[in-house]
C-alpha cells in the first residue's frame, strides 16, 4: 500500500539555496519538507563551491541582492538563531581585488553599480597592488590562452594599471557546514529534512501541483513544490512539464577548480585575498594549507563542457585545471604546478545568461530556484527570503507573471523587481556570462 504523507511545502534539493528556502518557508509557519537524494545537506554541488562572497556584479539588481546577503554572512549566528555551541561555518573577510582590464570595461560599470548603492570600494593603483601582492607580475597577457597556444605566457603589451578593492568580500571556509547550519536552523523551527530520497514524479491535480512521488514509493502531498535541484533542475522541470513557457533554460556545466601550493615564502592563506583577473581569465582565493585556489572566469578559449546526465560525468582532472593554474602562474611569480593536480571537479547549474531563475512556473504551486550554481552561494540567505515572499505573493492569488513580485531587501533600502529573475525574461545582455567561484 502506498504511504501518503502531507506537507504544506516540499523543497527539492538540500544545497545552500534549497535549505535557505526551506528555512524561510518554515518561518512562515508552513509544514515544510526538504528532500535530497544524497545522504546529508550540502553534499551535492554546494560541497564543491568556492563559496566566494562578493558584492560587485554586472547589474544593479544583482549587486543589491549580493550586498543584502553579505550582511547575513557577516552576522551568521544571528541569521541562524542557533546556540553558540553549534559548530558554525566562518566567513573569512579577505576582500576582493578586481583587476581593471579591457574585457571588463576597466570596471566603469561595476563602480557605477556599487557607488549607486553606497557599497564601500577602493581604487588601487599599481603601488597599492604591489603592497598587498608583492610577487605579482602586472604585464598584460590578454587575451587569455590555452597552454597549447604558441603565444601562451608571452606578454602582449601594456600593463595592468589599477584595480578596485571591495572590502566587504571574502569566502566561507566550509560550504557544506554552512548548508548544514541552515538545515539545523530549519529543523529547529519544524522543517523536516529528508535524505537519500529521490523524486521520480511531480504529482498534479488539474493545472496545479499536488505533491511528489519518491523512488521508494512514498507520496508527499503538498500544494507547494519548489525545484532547487541544482544540476538536476532541468530534469525536474521536465518531470513537472513546465518547460513550455520558459524563455530561459538551465543546463549542467562541468567545471574544474585547481588547488596549488602558494609560492615559497608567501603566506597566502593568511595574507591573500580573492582576486578576479579577466586579463588572464582566472580568479583565485586562499585555500586551507597555504594553497591557492584557481578557477576559470570562462574566457572564450575555455570550451564549455555541458553535461546531459548529471549522474554520469568525468570527475578526473583534465588539462583545464592545469591551464588555469598556469595562467595564474603568469601573474603570481613563483607559483609551481604539482605533478598531481588537486582541487575539485563538479557541476554548475547554469542558465542561458548565467543569472538565476527565481520564479513560479506554468504549473500553479510549482516554483523554481534554478541556474544558481557558481554565482548564487553568496546570495543564499537573501534568495531564501525572496522565494518565501514570492510564494506568499503567488499563493495569495497575485498574478506574478503580469505584475511581478517586488521584493524589499532586508538589510538595504532597495526594492528588487523579481522580473529580473523570471523564467520568461529575455537573455540579459548586461550579464558577464561568466562566474567567479
Amino acid at each position: 500500500m502506498t504511504e501518503r504523507l502531507t506537507a504544506d511545502a516540499v523543497v527539492i534539493g538540500a544545497g545552500i539555496i534549497g535549505t535557505a528556502i526551506a528555512y524561510e518557508l518554515a518561518k512562515t509557519g508552513r509544514k515544510t519538507r526538504c528532500l535530497d537524494r544524497l545522504p546529508a545537506a550540502g553534499y551535492g554541488s554546494t560541497s564543491s563551491s568556492c563559496a566566494i562572497i562578493r558584492v560587485h556584479y554586472s547589474t544593479v539588481p544583482g549587486t543589491a541582492f549580493a550586498y543584502d546577503g553579505y550582511f547575513d554572512w557577516l552576522n551568521w549566528q544571528e541569521y541562524l538563531d542557533l546556540e553558540s555551541v553549534e559548530p558554525l561555518a566562518r566567513f573569512i573577510k579577505t576582500g576582493c581585488l578586481v583587476m581593471k582590464t579591457h574585457s571588463n570595461g576597466y570596471l566603469q560599470k561595476i563602480v557605477e553599480n556599487v557607488a549607486a548603492l553606497q557599497i564601500p570600494f577602493e581604487e588601487w593603483d599599481r603601488g597599492r597592488i604591489f603592497e598587498r601582492l608583492p610577487n605579482y607580475d602586472l604585464n598584460c597577457f590578454a587575451p587569455a590562452k590555452r597552454v597549447d597556444d604558441p603565444m601562451f605566457g608571452e606578454a602582449t603589451g601594456g600593463e595592468i594599471d589599477g584595480a578596485v578593492f571591495f572590502p566587504t568580500a571574502g569566502f566561507v571556509n566550509d560550504p557544506q557546514l554552512a548548508t548544514q547550519n541552515i538545515a539545523r536552523a530549519a529543523e529547529r523551527i519544524g522543517c523536516r529534512m529528508e535524505y537519500n530520497c529521490e523524486v521520480v514524479s511531480i504529482e498534479r491535480s488539474g493545472n496545479r501541483v499536488a505533491g511528489v512521488t519518491l523512488a521508494d514509493g512514498r507520496v508527499i502531498m503538498a500544494p507547494v513544490v519548489v525545484n532547487v535541484g541544482g544540476p538536476h533542475s532541468s530534469i525536474l522541470n521536465a518531470l513537472a512539464g513546465v518547460t513550455d513557457d520558459m524563455n530561459i533554460s538551465t543546463r549542467a556545466l562541468r567545471q574544474e577548480v585547481a588547488h596549488v601550493p602558494a609560492p615559497a615564502g608567501i603566506d597566502f592563506e593568511s595574507t591573500g585575498l580573492v582576486v578576479s583577473d579577466s586579463d588572464i581569465g582566472v580568479y583565485c582565493r586562499p585555500e586551507q594549507g597555504n594553497f591557492v585556489l584557481a578557477g576559470s572566469e570562462d574566457p572564450p578559449c575555455d570550451a564549455h563542457q555541458w553535461v546531459d546526465d548529471p549522474d554520469n560525468f568525468a570527475r578526473d582532472f583534465s588539462e583545464q585545471a592545469t591551464t588555469q593554474a598556469l595562467r595564474l602562474a603568469q601573474r603570481m611569480t613563483g607559483l609551481t604546478i604539482p605533478s598531481r593536480m588537486g582541487g575539485v571537479v563538479d557541476l554548475y547549474d547554469v542558465s542561458d545568461d548565467w543569472l538565476p531563475i527565481y520564479d513560479r512556473s506554468s504549473l500553479a504551486g510549482f516554483y523554481m530556484a534554478c541556474g544558481s550554481s557558481g554565482n548564487q552561494f553568496k546570495n543564499a540567505p537573501a534568495a531564501g527570503r525572496l522565494m518565501a515572499g514570492l510564494i506568499d505573493y503567488c499563493e495569495s492569488g497575485a498574478d506574478h507573471d503580469s505584475e511581478p513580485f517586488q521584493f524589499s531587501l532586508k538589510h538595504t533600502n532597495y526594492v528588487l523587481d523579481t522580473a529580473e529573475m523570471s523564467r520568461r525574461r529575455k537573455v540579459n545582455a548586461n550579464s558577464s556570462f561568466s562566474v567567479l567561484g
